[in-house]
């Protein structure tokens, strides 16, 4: 096996999966939960992470943002986030 096998193979813990993949830990937690994302290898009794190449291949595997498959958005209007709380007018 070469070096580059080797490190492409190493177990990537929970705090850089989140730099690698730029999500949270919770989202990365639902996606396990689903079932949508590399299996988890326990590797110690308190320790688990996946191996680098099973995210890799699973970041490779996402949909790329294309105008083809985006859903417009109403000009001026916020995309995400609730709607804000109307201020009390002072008396």
């Amino acid at each position: 096996m070469s070096t580059v096998q080797t490190f492409q193979d190493r177990i990537v813990r929970p705090a850089e999966q989140v730099l690698i993949t730029g999500r949270s830990l919770a989202s990365i937690w639902r996606d396990q939960q689903a079932g949508n994302y590399p299996p988890s290898i326990r590797i110690g009794e308190n320790a688990v992470g996946v191996r680098l190449s099973a995210l890799m291949a699973w970041l490779d595997s996402r949909e790329i943002i294309t105008p083809e498959n985006t859903k417009p958005v109403a000009p001026g209007r916020k995309t995400v986030g609730r709607p804000r709380k109307q201020q009390k007018a002072e008396v």
